[in-house]
């Protein structure tokens, strides 16, 4: 090799050992050394030793190294004359999270998520140190609540952009696919009639959803409870645990119909030769509409007392009864067997004779 053929190889080795890397370029590098807040990496292919601080160490791994690991890097600061080059483990598995949940994306997977936060309008989420938000309208429950919190899920990637840092997801998404997967097996062992047990997994104005064995069946507010409710949340939560019988199971749909007031005795059996017609006794009032109002005469059970048969001059309901009232009333018709119960005030103290008159 002449004189000038080993200069020129020398200066190309000078330059390949020299070569300068920009922030965000992914190198190779070996650990060297702890230091006291950090490690020194040599960097593969350069001269250079960097550093990579404590803090930059990606949270959801072991947050040591041991001397002699290689690894990839990302740069997060260039090397200049007056400071080292500074490395990043956190931000290359941040990188790699985002090309992840990118792929989830476009194939469709389900991943896991672990809620970390409750906040108004849905759920904070944790995927390899990055937060992602489940709205509410995208949760299995339809609500928010603490008994989220900590749980690992299952969710679908419906928007994964790193530019802006959003990482938005759905829960109920993924449940779907699941439900269609398994709905067929689960309702074929499965009878009308049978007692199940399901966790409380959404509340509606008409009543909630129960996940029975991995699908959710429908607990109707008319079958929550044989008192009258407002709404299902008076008597149910989510999250809680309950004891359901099954009153429908529809194949060609595919639903389930549930009933929590079934699993105790029927008080309208209860009530048969408790009361009689021509008996005054003391109920509670439980509804005042325009035609009537609604007393509770037993646990459960609701009777009739007509405008027409509060008092022999016309009455304003609303302004005769309120909710809670205790009122003293006669029971004028009888058939629990239909469920129904006809109530007057104006008859009591009259003879049976003539209030046989006016009865139903």
């Amino acid at each position: 090799m002449t004189t000038a053929t080993l200069d020129e190889f020398e200066k190309l080795l000078e330059e390949s050992f020299s070569k300068s890397h920009a922030v965000a370029d992914i190198v190779e590098g070996t650990v060297l050394k702890k230091e006291k807040d950090g490690y020194l990496v040599s960097v593969h292919g350069t001269k250079t030793e960097a550093f990579l601080p404590e803090k930059e160490l990606p949270s959801s791994e072991d947050s040591s190294l041991e001397i002699g690991d290689v690894k990839e890097f990302y740069v997060l600061k260039e090397e200049s004359d007056e400071e080292g080059m500074l490395l990043s483990l956190k931000r290359l598995a941040f990188a790699q999270a985002w090309a992840q949940l990118n792929d989830a994306k476009v194939q469709g997977d389900t991943i896991l998520a672990k809620v970390v936060n409750v906040v108004k309008g849905g759920v904070l989420v944790d995927i390899a140190d990055l937060k992602g938000f489940i709205p509410s309208s995208q949760l299995r429950t339809g609500t928010p609540f603490d008994g989220l919190l900590d749980q690992k899920i299952e969710v679908k990637v419906l928007e994964a952009d790193p530019k802006k840092n959003k990482l938005i997801l759905s829960q109920r998404q993924a449940i779907a696919e699941q439900r269609d997967q398994v709905v067929d097996n689960i309702l074929s062992t499965l009878e009308e009639d049978m007692v199940v047990k399901g966790e409380v997994v959404r509340i509606a104005d008409f009543g909630a959803f129960i996940d029975i064995n991995g699908i959710d069946g429908l607990l109707p507010i008319s079958e929550i409870s044989w008192s009258r409710i407002k709404h299902p949340s008076d008597v149910i939560s989510l999250g809680e645990t309950l004891e359901v019988k099954i009153i429908k199971i529809d194949n060609e749909l595919k639903r389930i119909s549930l009933s929590l007031k079934r699993m105790g005795e029927d008080p309208w059996q209860q009530i048969e030769g408790q009361f009689s017609e021509g008996q005054v006794i003391t109920g509670t009032v439980n509804k005042v509409t325009g035609f009537g109002a609604f007393i509770n005469i037993f646990p459960g059970v609701e009777a009739l007392l007509p405008v027409s048969e509060m008092a022999e001059e016309n009455v304003n309901p609303f302004n005769r009864f309120k909710v809670g009232d205790s009122v003293e009333v006669l029971i004028k018709k009888f058939t629990p067997q239909e469920h129904r119960i006809a109530l007057s005030i104006k008859d009591i103290g009259k003879e049976p004779s003539e209030t046989e008159e006016t009865a139903e």
